[in-house]
């Protein structure tokens, strides 16, 4: 059996078509994966905290996280957004089922390195493996909210590319982090083009040259994370694409693949 943690952002959340949540239904059907889903919301939160008139920053990608916009982040991805992916999961003929981290100790957290800047912002410490293993053998696909909690009780908010990481690297999954673009885009103008492989030391150079920026640089850092912990494989592709995780996950090239030096590349 194999397992694909499934990470989908909130910039692409809105616009993935029924085809995508189908492909992950029939993933499941299949019985050779099992699937896992980590999702973000970032410009519903973003909305949010402007109606509620909640000030909000960001430093290097991620969210600056005062108490009242953890509030409002926890509402909107582990409320609503949350039960938005279980439904079109059931829509699509998928039995899944919604948690956050916070929800049987599943994503243990700390605060990062950098929280005086950040305030509120974790990173995992530990996944609870028995917890996805125990509702994947009932047939069910995890559908996680990224806000995880220490052993004190605090609430963190946690990127989810970086909680995606965790998982995979936990479970020993593939990793794919679906956007709504192709894949990492290099270039300018019209000798722009999408990256079919690319390695550590690469992307490392396109941050550092802010070719890569935003959004982005979080994703390249947890898929970095994730191959430094072992994870198999890790892929960034367009969740517009009809076809494309069902195509991963038949070993097609598709997307960006993000490959450790020396790696040796298929396709």
């Amino acid at each position: 059996m194999q397992y694909v943690v499934i990470k989908c952002g909130g910039s692409v959340f809105e616009t993935l078509p029924d085809s995508f949540f189908k492909q992950i239904a029939n993933l499941q059907k299949g019985g050779s994966w099992r699937p896992v889903i980590v999702h973000g919301g970032g410009p519903a939160i973003s909305s949010l905290l402007k109606v509620l008139n909640i000030p909000s920053s960001f430093v290097n990608g991620l969210r600056v996280t005062t108490p009242k916009v953890l509030n409002t982040v926890e509402m909107v991805l582990s409320g609503k957004l949350n039960k938005q992916v279980v439904r079109k999961l059931k829509q699509a003929g998928a039995a899944a089922i919604g948690l956050s981290g916070v929800d049987g100790d599943l994503l243990e957290a700390e605060p990062v390195a950098e929280h005086k800047k950040l305030g509120l912002v974790g990173q995992i410490k530990q996944v609870n493996a028995d917890l996805l293993h125990s509702l994947m053998e009932q047939g069910l696909i995890p559908v996680i909210s990224p806000i995880s909690i220490d052993q004190q009780g605090q609430h963190y908010n946690v990127n989810a590319d970086i909680a995606a990481a965790a998982v995979a690297a936990t479970l020993k999954a593939a990793l794919c982090f679906v956007s709504d673009i192709p894949g990492i885009y290099v270039g300018e103008g019209e000798g722009s083009h999408v990256l079919e492989t690319a390695t550590k030391a690469q992307l490392e150079q396109l941050i550092e040259e802010q070719v890569i920026t935003g959004g982005m640089v979080p994703k390249v850092q947890a898929a970095l994370s994730a191959l430094s912990q072992h994870v198999p494989e890790v892929v960034i592709l367009n969740g517009k694409d009809e076809r494309a995780l069902l195509d991963f996950c038949q070993g097609q090239s598709v997307g960006t693949k993000i490959v450790m030096e020396g790696a040796v590349v298929h396709g």
